[in-house]
């Protein structure tokens, strides 16, 4: 008999445990975007959302003018009603700013349009020479006019004031320190707005700094957005590729990918389904059809659901992940658009770890990285899935107004939403508005975003010295159809890095 040679077994990687962040519970300051049966009625008129807005933010915004305005020569007085204003005298009043755009959509001119005639094209900016800035309070309103809020834009379309009359949109709760001029105009000197709020979570280190311990274990959490999975792009590599690389299978950095503890999906994961003219049959079609319960049936493909169903189970068995609807999603067109239904996702819901979220969602996480518990730290964050910022980016001129300049500028409005329910479609509030920020959130995600941008803000960039520094880091994701770009968050110091994945030859 022939001797057998000795054969090494091959060798087994070890297992290595993933790491991961708990979810924790949230104070009310950041309420759930859940409707209720109160708010899913509407009888009540769109109006009372910003009635609500200015009782909310109204005594914050005075507090920080009269801090501001303090040292003024003759201290100039608030005037609590805005056609209250005496001509000449110095003061300041608080409303909500209104921009009185005729190029905005007029929706008494849809309901009067004749509808032979095709809808016209949606406006990429609402701006037009003949735009005015007005600030409303329950009193009436007054047009607010001079050099600090002044949009000048040269031939070129570059910016030349770079003060906040190139970033303002309606909606927003401002103070105006000015004086009414002989025309019934109020002439503004500076503006102050209700600034960044509190934060929710006290981490270790000083003065709020983002540097926690660094013998800590680093923790990421992933961020993507606009998969657009269509009948096309069920065969897209780069999603292959993707789900490969976070279940640590791309040949990438082990450690590096174990760091990764969870994955939130930010708007847009299906393409819409285009309607064509074949889709409904002609009155006069009197041919017979193949029907089911009585019904015609549909050409409707189920493919790119059950193909994101199969992405979202690939991915739940390694992280937690969190789906939000998009515009692009079969979704309420109206904010906050409500949780996607988890059995439209096949044996993906069997996962506790995948949870359909709503479009916002407020989300805190805690880490575990420290064996001893000295060092945890919590997060707060808040996602969406980029329509406030794709509205307001409608209102101001660009350059040198960019899609990350309003996502910062909303902290300091503490407004995510203002342009809602003006131009940007949501539920009609009766009471409450709750796009109010109350908590500023540590990390802060746009999705659906044309390219990738981020930004560290801080409290100390809008003149807040007096305070406690307040930091948050503002990422914009882009849409992964068009970019390919995967953004990595690290929740112990905020440093964002962006992954992409494309094939070699790819052109754009």
């Amino acid at each position: 008999m022939p001797s057998v040679a000795n054969i090494e077994p091959l060798p087994v990687r070890n297992s290595v445990q993933r790491g991961e962040c708990n979810q924790i519970e949230l104070t009310p300051d950041t309420p759930s975007f859940v409707l209720s049966t109160e708010h899913k009625s509407y009888r009540h008129q769109f109006s009372n959302i910003y009635f609500a807005r200015l009782v909310l933010l109204k005594s914050i915004v005075e507090e920080r003018a009269r801090e501001r305005w303090r040292g003024l020569r003759g201290s100039p007085p608030l005037v609590p009603r805005v056609l209250d204003v005496v001509t000449s005298q110095v003061c300041f009043i608080i409303g909500t700013v209104y921009m009185n755009m005729p190029q905005k959509p007029n929706v008494l001119e849809d309901v009067e349009r004749d509808r032979s005639l095709p809808e016209p094209p949606a406006r990429e900016k609402y701006l037009s020479s003949d735009d005015e800035i007005v600030l409303e309070d329950d009193s009436g309103r007054i047009q607010l006019v001079g050099d600090a809020l002044m949009r000048v834009i040269d031939e070129e379309g570059r910016g030349i004031q770079t003060g906040w009359g190139n970033v303002l949109v309606s909606g927003v709760i401002m103070a105006a320190l000015g004086r009414e001029t002989s025309s019934g105009a109020f002439e503004v000197k500076d503006v102050c707005f209700p600034g960044m709020a509190p934060k929710l979570y006290k981490n270790p280190g000083s003065n709020e700094s983002m540097e926690i311990d660094t013998d800590s274990r680093d923790e990421w959490v992933a961020f993507i957005s606009g998969l657009e999975i269509d009948l096309e792009t069920i065969t897209d590599l780069r999603v292959q590729m993707l789900v490969e690389y976070l279940a640590g299978e791309g040949g990438a950095q082990e450690d590096d990918v174990l760091q990764i503890t969870r994955l939130i999906i930010a708007g847009n994961s299906l393409a819409p389904v285009p309607i064509t003219s074949e889709a409904k049959p002609s009155i006069t079609d009197n041919s017979s059809r193949l029907k089911r319960f009585g019904q015609e049936s549909s050409n409707f493909s189920p493919a790119p659901t059950n193909a994101l169903g199969e992405f979202l189970h690939d991915i739940a068995s390694v992280m937690p992940i969190h789906l939000l609807p998009g515009a692009k999603d079969p979704s309420s067109t109206l904010l906050p658009q409500q949780a996607l239904p988890r059995g439209m996702f096949g044996d993906a819901k069997s996962f506790q770890n995948f949870t359909c979220e709503t479009n916002p969602v407020w989300l805190g996480l805690k880490s575990t990285s420290s064996e001893t518990g000295q060092n945890n730290f919590q997060r707060l964050l808040y996602v969406h899935s980029g329509q406030s910022v794709e509205d307001m980016y409608k209102y101001v001129p660009s350059p040198p107004t960019t899609r990350l300049d309003l996502a910062c500028a909303t902290l300091q409005w503490r407004h995510t939403a203002p342009t809602a329910p003006d131009t940007l479609w949501c539920y009609p509030y009766l009471n409450t508005d709750p796009f109010v920020v109350k908590q500023t959130p540590d990390l802060y995600i746009a999705g659906c975003q044309p390219e990738f941008a981020t930004r560290l803000v801080s409290s100390n960039d809008f003149g807040d010295d007096s305070e406690v520094e307040r930091r948050c880091r503002v990422v914009l994701v882009p849409s992964f159809k068009d970019s390919g770009c995967l953004v990595l968050v690290n929740l112990r110091n905020l440093e964002v890095k962006c992954v992409e994945f494309g094939l070699l030859g790819q052109h754009e």
